[in-house]
């Protein structure tokens, strides 16, 4: 697979600067770009508004394809699961949903996962490598590439950072994938269409929070106290929930935003009624800039320690939340027919490579 990086990496400014430098006129970065982004084109030689000499470097130094579909699982209600092959032969999985409001893709930021939550699929293979920029957007590249082959003129519309991967611990990347895939002269995907989500790096927050990036941020609390929490998040112990909830103070204070929890039930060990009322407890001084998202878990062979709330558990605990004034919605699944946990794919992929 070719090594060399990947064009998407560059933000226009940078796609400038790296033409000037390299004695190119600073102009043709605007029709590199839309033929990137507009015309999407699969090779170099389909920029027709590219001079050849041009084109030439560019073929010498970047690659429109860095990474290839390994495994492709659709289901029955549209979701598709992308298992793709970077070029050292990695795998990520990137996730297209298709929602109410538009097309989604749920993009991985890392190669494995190191923050330990006990529940995850991600986490059982530990991190091997950050994405660059580039491999970050060329994921919703693929999928966009997907639709344009389907011919029914789809676009991606939004963009939820929540795969394999901690975001905030590949910051420089992310920031950068941000840059590009908002670009009102490319992909134009609005920042109030893009979510990142992370487990929770307090410096990281308020980084975030200075930058004024206008993108949705999600926490991922899972449990209202440390012992519960520390239990399910490794995470935890560096960053304890008081060092979390002061970069949350932070970050709502800085960009005046709001932000959401993320939280995954797991039966009789954090779907009680009393955790419930603990959590509001614990989000009451945040519930007007808040909301917390209740996701029922989708079991993992590998973590069978914890199992799915019952449907009974899931609307008792929203019920609590709701009767203290939290903005609380059960989050709605997708891909139940498939590997739907973030992770389980590549997961069963390398399972089945290793007993081969």
């Amino acid at each position: 697979m070719n090594s060399k990086p990947s064009i998407y990496g560059l933000t226009l400014d940078a796609l400038s600067d790296w033409l000037t430098e390299n004695g190119e006129k600073k102009s043709r970065a605007a029709h590199i770009w839309e033929a990137l982004y507009k015309a999407r084109v699969s090779d170099f030689s389909q920029m027709a508004a590219v001079n050849a000499a041009c084109l030439s470097l560019l073929q010498e130094r970047f690659s429109l394809k860095t990474m290839t579909e390994f495994v492709k699982q659709e289901a029955s209600d549209g979701t598709v699961k992308f298992l793709l092959q970077l070029h050292d032969g990695s795998l990520i999985e990137t996730v297209l949903m298709r929602k109410k409001y538009g097309l989604s893709v749920c993009v991985t930021t890392q190669v494995g996962c190191n923050i330990g939550c006990s529940f995850c699929a991600s986490g059982l293979i530990k991190k091997s490598r950050d994405l660059t920029a580039g491999e970050i957007v060329e994921q919703i590249m693929t999928v966009q590439h997907y639709l344009d082959a389907a011919g029914q003129g789809e676009k991606v519309t939004n963009i939820v950072v929540m795969g394999i991967g901690e975001p905030f611990d590949n910051f420089e990347h992310l920031i950068n994938f941000l840059e590009v895939v908002k670009d009102r002269k490319g992909l134009a995907i609005a920042a109030k269409r893009i979510t990142v989500s992370t487990s929770g790096i307090p410096d990281k927050i308020r980084a975030f929070a200075d930058l004024g990036t206008q993108t949705h941020l999600a926490i991922s609390l899972h449990a209202p106290n440390n012992d519960l929490r520390t239990r399910i998040m490794m995470i935890n112990r560096a960053f304890p929930l008081e060092k979390l909830m002061d970069a949350v103070r932070y970050y709502l204070e800085t960009t005046g935003r709001r932000i959401m929890f993320e939280y995954i039930l797991l039966s009789e060990v954090n779907d009680g009624l009393e955790t419930a009322a603990e959590l509001a407890d614990l989000l009451d001084e945040f519930k007007d800039l808040a909301s917390i998202n209740l996701i029922p878990y989708n079991p993992v062979d590998e973590h069978s320690q914890y199992q799915r709330s019952t449907p009974e558990a899931i609307n008792g605990f929203y019920d609590v939340l709701k009767k203290r004034g939290i903005n609380a919605t059960v989050r709605m699944e997708h891909g139940t027919d498939i590997d739907a946990a973030c992770g389980q794919l590549r997961s069963k992929q390398m399972k089945k490579d290793r007993t081969a």
